[in-house]
């Protein structure tokens, strides 16, 4: 984990085996050596998770964290001095740090990052990606975006033109021999991987789009010359990973007796035109629905409406 050092994790493994894993954050703070509680590095482990097992949401704990080590570390070291203060203290007179320890446990707020931002962080601290990836759940709106997956470029022909899709990854920006800016990333999917490169005309064009992490989907050439095949960039967009789940379904009125195979095949095309992440229902007749495959899932915009009621009339669309 970036920023935290291998002698601060065994001071933390070390009082783990003594004593039991640690309950929550503030009784992690009262048990770790003094020398753990660095902010920096309590900030890195929060962003890598490391806080996750003790029920707290990231961006909660960040935003409480300092002042907690502050009051903990202070109290601590008055307690080392023997400056106990009078509420610590028992009914018996006995020393018990108990009350004193529940006085610095500020609310740890129920707030947490969008996944993007979570996942960001947790790249940015680990170096990869473990309790989620940025296309988890995105599967099938980029599939209707491509024609092929990663895996699948091993069997292009070289030159064959394709559209792609995934997380843009180890970006590099280059200057040619001319002075001209180009670059080389890694595009990856949940099954494979394949380098990616984007001459100067082409960067002009579409570098202003390429990030570490961002989500693209890219139209690109095959190229096999080479032991490791890779794409070149020709046209590229940023995607927005979502969910079908969260989008409303169409629903499409066709009377039985009206549906012919050109009807069925102009309106295949029609829902072709328009990909994105609301299914499609038809409705046939009073008592018939049939859900169209993800395949068909569409953008509701960008005038499909109004090319649905062309095609099929007036009441095309069921309420």
């Amino acid at each position: 984990v970036r920023n935290v050092g291998e002698g601060l994790v065994e001071l933390i493994v070390a009082e783990r085996d003594a004593n039991g894993p640690f309950t929550d954050f503030y009784d992690f703070c009262e048990r770790v050596d003094l020398g753990v509680l660095n902010k920096r590095t309590i900030e890195s482990l929060i962003k890598a998770g490391g806080f996750d097992s003790m029920g707290h949401a990231r961006q909660g704990l960040l935003t409480v964290h300092e002042q907690i080590i502050d009051r903990t570390v202070a109290r601590r070291r008055k307690e080392a001095e023997g400056q106990f203060e009078l509420f610590a203290l028992d009914d018996l007179g006995g020393g018990d740090d108990v009350g004193a320890a529940a006085a610095d446990r500020l609310p740890i707020p129920d707030l947490e990052f969008d996944k993007r931002q979570r996942l960001a962080f947790e790249k940015e601290m680990l170096g990869l990606y473990v309790s989620d990836h940025p296309l988890m759940g995105a599967e099938a709106s980029l599939a209707r975006r491509t024609d092929v997956t990663l895996a699948e470029v091993e069997a292009l022909e070289d030159g064959s033109v394709r559209t792609f899709g995934g997380l843009v990854t180890g970006l590099q920006r280059k200057w040619t021999k001319k002075g001209d800016l180009m670059a080389v990333f890694v595009l990856e999917d949940l099954q494979a991987s394949c380098e990616v490169m984007v001459f100067p005309k082409t960067m002009q064009t579409y570098g202003h789009l390429l990030a570490d992490d961002a989500v693209v989907v890219l139209r690109g050439r095959v190229d096999a010359k080479e032991d490791q095949r890779k794409l070149i960039v020709m046209d590229l967009e940023r995607f927005e990973p979502t969910s079908s789940s969260g989008a409303p379904a169409l629903r499409i009125n066709l009377a039985p007796n009206a549906v012919s195979t050109p009807l069925l095949a102009d309106l295949r095309e029609l829902l072709a035109e328009h990909p994105g992440d609301s299914e499609v229902f038809l409705h046939l007749g009073a008592s018939k629905v049939l859900r169209l495959s993800d395949e068909f899932a569409v953008d509701t915009g960008n005038g499909l409406m109004a090319e649905l009621r062309v095609l099929l009339g007036p009441d095309a669309l069921a309420v």
